[in-house]
């Protein structure tokens, strides 16, 4: 019987041997004839990846612009209408930016009046904010006790409270603490409302940048101070000619992200009525009722400012900061 069963199966397996020999040899041909096309394939991607890194502030938006259409073809075309079977009736319209308004000024030109309120303050703002980091960081680090004490004070409390509370704080309680010729002079200008929301921004973005700056300088050997204060110097002629312009190259980049905050911390000034950007987008949907462009609008505008602010962090990393070391 097992005989029998050795002579059925034997030539079954020798068959499955041979075509398994000659599987593998085609696999193996299939493989070398295609060796040229995955070492193209492998350029490719190395060229691709070069170039991605080389221009990513343009292709890293294309992408995710990309993304988002896709999301938009899936969930709405094909699961919403194809799948729930539902219409959506809102219709996109962006021709809404070439309207006049009542003023006698279109919808496009009312944003840029924002963008540009926008760019005004919050430049004003980081350079008033950088002054008082400055100046905190340098008492952070100074020997007599009072600075360093309303130093520390000051760091915490702007830090550790609302931003929205310190424009308030600002807008409406402030002239309680101010004199008397100083409010009457100060309330019949023009612009009070972008005067306190600068304020604000400041005295806020100061509390974290005085952190910063008090990180850069301590990162600088302490060898550099001594030898400034034994070849003659103060104390505040040794930070400004000697401590400070190298402080401010290590911490350039950390700053520039600061800007980054105040810039999108502007957008709460419109609470106290001052015409930037978000503010122009609300007004933009409350009289036309188009919600979804007018913000979509303002969050591009955002992200084009962000990513210039991105690109000098980037370029100075990479044309400057590489110079510095110890």
């Amino acid at each position: 019987m097992k005989e029998h069963l050795k002579k059925v199966i034997e030539p079954i397996l020798n068959v499955a041997k041979r075509f398994g020999e000659k599987l593998k040899s085609i696999a193996t041909r299939v493989s070398q004839s295609a060796d040229p096309y995955r070492e193209k394939l492998k350029d490719g991607k190395i060229w691709m990846l070069r170039f991605a890194k080389r221009y990513k502030y343009i292709v890293y938006p294309l992408y995710y612009i990309a993304i988002i259409f896709l999301l938009y073809i899936l969930i709405y075309k094909v699961l919403i209408l194809t799948v729930l079977d539902v219409e959506i009736q809102y219709k996109l319209d962006y021709s809404v930016f070439l309207r006049d308004r009542t003023e006698g000024i279109t919808y496009i030109e009312l944003l840029l009046t924002g963008v540009w309120t926008t760019i005004k303050i919050s430049f004003f703002s980081i350079i008033i904010a950088m002054a008082i980091g400055t100046i905190l960081a340098v008492f952070r680090l100074s020997r007599v006790t009072i600075l360093d004490v309303f130093s520390k004070a000051y760091i915490e409390l702007f830090r550790n409270t609302p931003l929205l509370v310190q424009i308030f704080l600002w807008y409406y309680a402030s002239d309680a603490f101010m004199p008397s010729f100083f409010t009457d002079w100060f309330y019949q200008q023009t612009n009070i409302e972008f005067a306190y929301g600068m304020a604000a921004l400041a005295t806020y973005t100061g509390a974290f940048i005085a952190e910063e700056i008090r990180a850069g300088i301590q990162s600088i050997p302490k060898q550099q101070m001594e030898a400034s204060r034994s070849g003659g110097l103060t104390f505040i002629q040794a930070m400004r000619y000697v401590i400070l312009p190298q402080a401010f190259r290590i911490v350039i980049p950390p700053l520039i992200n600061q800007t980054l905050n105040l810039t999108k911390n502007s957008s709460l000034v419109m609470a106290i009525g001052v015409l930037e950007l978000m503010a122009s987008a609300r007004f933009i949907f409350d009289e036309t009722f188009r919600v979804f462009e007018a913000l979509s609008v303002a969050t591009l505008i955002y992200m084009a400012i962000s990513l210039l602010i991105s690109l000098a962090i980037n370029m100075y990393n990479k044309y400057f900061l590489k110079y510095i070391t110890y």
